[in-house]
C-alpha cells in the first residue's frame, strides 16, 4: 500500500478550500482538486487515513468523466502532473496520482442522488412513510430491492453537517423548474449509462449521487463521478434483497462505528488497522473491476 496522505502541504499553491477529503488550490481560471485518504463517516472526518483512497477517487473520477462525455461535459482537464501549471511542479510527489485540474464552474448547490435500489436513507424513509423525498413507492418493497424505474431524489448541499433530502418541487424553487428538469434528466442519463456498464463487469450500482456547475452558461459535470465515495456499488453475484449488501464503499467502516459506544460527534474514535486494510482493499477492488485494470502507480 502506498502512504498515506491526510492534509495537502503545497504553501506556494494558491489555497482554496478544504472539505471532509478534498483539498482545493487555485491557479488562474483553473483549480487543482487533490484527493486525500482522508474518511468521514457520519459527517465527521475520521482520525485514520484510507490508504489509497485518494488515488482510486481520483482514478475513477477520470474514468467515468471518459466514459460519461458524450452524455454530458465535464470539468476535468487532467490528472498528469506534466501538464499542471509550473508552480505546482514542486509538489509533483505530493500531487501525482490524487489531484485533477480542472475548470472553474459556478456550482449549482443542489446534490443530484439517483437510486435505482432501495437503501440507505431511502430504505429508512421508506419504512416510516413508504416515500422517497416526498414521493410515493409500491408498498411491500425490501430493503435492497430494486426500484421499477430509477428515480431522482436531489438533497441540499452542505460543506459541513448532514445533506438534507428534498422533493424535486422543492429543488425547482431553489434554482429553477428548466434547470431542475435538465438536471433530472441528465442525472437520469448518466446513472443509467453506468450501471449498464457496471452490471455488465458484476457490479450493481445501487445509487448515486452528481455535482453539477455552469461554465461559459453552459451545463457541466463537476467534482467527482461514481467513486465509492458518491455511489454504493454491491457485488451482483452476493446480490440478496430483503437486509443490507456486502460493498465497495465506506459502509465497511459505518458498521464498525455502529459497533461502538460513540454518539456521532466529534472527535471520532481510531479504526482499527484491520477495518483499515479491509477498506483500503474495497476502494481498491472497486477501481481495477470498473476499469479493468490495476489502481496505477503512485
Amino acid at each position: 500500500m502506498s502512504s498515506v496522505l491526510l492534509r495537502t502541504e503545497c504553501p506556494n499553491l494558491r489555497f482554496r478550500t478544504r472539505g471532509k477529503v478534498r483539498d482545493i488550490f487555485e491557479t488562474d481560471d483553473r483549480l487543482l482538486i487533490v484527493a486525500t485518504d482522508r474518511i468521514s463517516a457520519f459527517d465527521v472526518v475520521l482520525p485514520n487515513g484510507i490508504p489509497d483512497k485518494g488515488r482510486v477517487l481520483t482514478a475513477l473520477s477520470k474514468f467515468w468523466f471518459a466514459h460519461t462525455s458524450g452524455i454530458i461535459a465535464n470539468h476535468l482537464i487532467s490528472t498528469d502532473v506534466d501538464e499542471f501549471p509550473d508552480v505546482a511542479q514542486e509538489y509533483r510527489e505530493t500531487l501525482s496520482g490524487r489531484t485533477m485540474l480542472v475548470r472553474k464552474a459556478e456550482r449549482i448547490d443542489v446534490e443530484c442522488v439517483v437510486r435505482g435500489y432501495l437503501s440507505g436513507s431511502a430504505w429508512r424513509e421508506y419504512q416510516g412513510h413508504g416515500t422517497v423525498c416526498g414521493e410515493s413507492l409500491p408498498r411491500g418493497l425490501r430493503e435492497s430491492d430494486q426500484l421499477p424505474a430509477p428515480i431522482f431524489t436531489p438533497a441540499t448541499k452542505a460543506d459541513s453537517g448532514h445533506d438534507e433530502n428534498i422533493s424535486v418541487g422543492q429543488m425547482a424553487q431553489l434554482v429553477g423548474a428548466d434547470l431542475t428538469g435538465q438536471l433530472e434528466e441528465t442525472s437520469i442519463a448518466i446513472y443509467t449509462a453506468a450501471r449498464t456498464y457496471a452490471a455488465d463487469r458484476g457490479i450493481i450500482l445501487a445509487d448515486t449521487k452528481f455535482e453539477f456547475g455552469l461554465h461559459d452558461a453552459s451545463l457541466i459535470l463537476i467534482d467527482e463521478a461514481l467513486t465509492p465515495d458518491s455511489s454504493r456499488f454491491w457485488p451482483a453475484d452476493e446480490y440478496d434483497p430483503g437486509r443490507p449488501q456486502r460493498s465497495f464503499d465506506k459502509q465497511f467502516v459505518r458498521n464498525y462505528l455502529q459497533s461502538l459506544n460513540w454518539d456521532k460527534t466529534p472527535p471520532a474514535p481510531d479504526l482499527t488497522p484491520e477495518v483499515i486494510r479491509g477498506t483500503s482493499a474495497r476502494y481498491r477492488e472497486a477501481y481495477e473491476r470498473l476499469a479493468g485494470e490495476p489502481l496505477p502507480a503512485a
